[in-house]
């Protein structure tokens, strides 16, 4: 596609039905033809031209459709906001988001009270996977209801699971911050192995499914991080300063393995 409209190749290809477009591709055409009325009336056309039994059986369904919807009532419409807000979230998100911060906040009011683990901080411990749980929630076929119709949409895949993960993270990262200056624990020490985690998360999704993914990651960092550490009473090495480039390197990883398999995300398979 050029930087204004599709070209000529993408729009005749895409008209015909021709199945060696890339998914991206079809993603980018179908998200400009949303807002690009020139590039739809040459979709029309070339539809007309290069697929004309498409274009009958569009205008007997518009044929069949057209006395109908004069009668039918329309739907209010949303206010702005909604409609913005339902591309980043969705409404089974916010009780796990809510789940998430709760067990921020419980862990920081162990850490203020004491708990008896020694030097070790249960929000430094805790932190690396708290987003997971939510990216989880954002991307599960069982919390949300409608996952075949969010697959099927132009904008689904990559750019809709990106948002998602985003706004998990825009709600967490900030209560992790302030649970790490209250308790004392450097940003540095946390941050970096949380964003690994999440790119982690959605790198293995797109093989596995990504709520397949965040548990099984969740259960590994519990049996060989969380249940040693707290058995020694000592911060492991995992979540030391020193540890810092071993999770730079994981989290560009993650993001490779994710741009390289970008195409998974529109599949339901990812919704697992």
């Amino acid at each position: 596609m050029s930087v204004e409209h599709a070209s000529t190749r993408l729009i005749d290809g895409y008209a015909r039905g021709d199945t060696d477009i890339a998914a991206d591709e079809v993603w980018a055409l179908e998200a400009h033809l949303e807002v690009c009325g020139v590039c739809r009336d040459r979709l029309s056309t070339a539809t007309t031209a290069g697929a004309p039994a498409v274009a009958t059986l569009v205008g007997t369904v518009w044929s069949d459709l057209e006395p109908r919807l004069a009668t039918t009532a329309t739907m209010p419409r949303r206010r702005r906001w909604s409609a913005r807000l339902s591309r980043w979230l969705t409404p089974t998100m916010v009780p796990w988001l809510a789940m998430v911060v709760s067990v921020t906040l419980l862990a920081l009011l162990l850490d203020l009270a004491g708990t008896g683990f020694g030097d070790v901080s249960l929000v430094l411990l805790l932190a690396p996977v708290l987003p997971v749980l939510g990216v989880a929630a954002s991307w599960s076929r069982g919390l949300d209801p409608a996952y075949e119709l969010t697959a099927s949409v132009p904008r689904a895949g990559l750019p809709l699971v990106l948002r998602r993960t985003a706004s998990v993270l825009a709600v967490v990262v900030p209560a992790l911050l302030a649970g790490g200056w209250v308790t004392g624990v450097t940003a540095a020490q946390w941050l970096l192995p949380c964003l690994a985690f999440t790119s982690t998360t959605l790198a293995l999704g797109g093989v596995v499914g990504v709520t397949r993914a965040a548990v099984a990651l969740v259960a590994v960092w519990a049996a060989v991080v969380v249940a040693p550490t707290l058995a020694t009473s000592r911060t492991p090495f995992a979540l030391h300063t020193d540890g810092l480039p071993v999770w730079g390197l994981i989290l560009t990883l993650g993001i490779g393995v994710v741009i390289t398999r970008r195409g998974a995300y529109a599949v339901l398979g990812a919704h697992r």
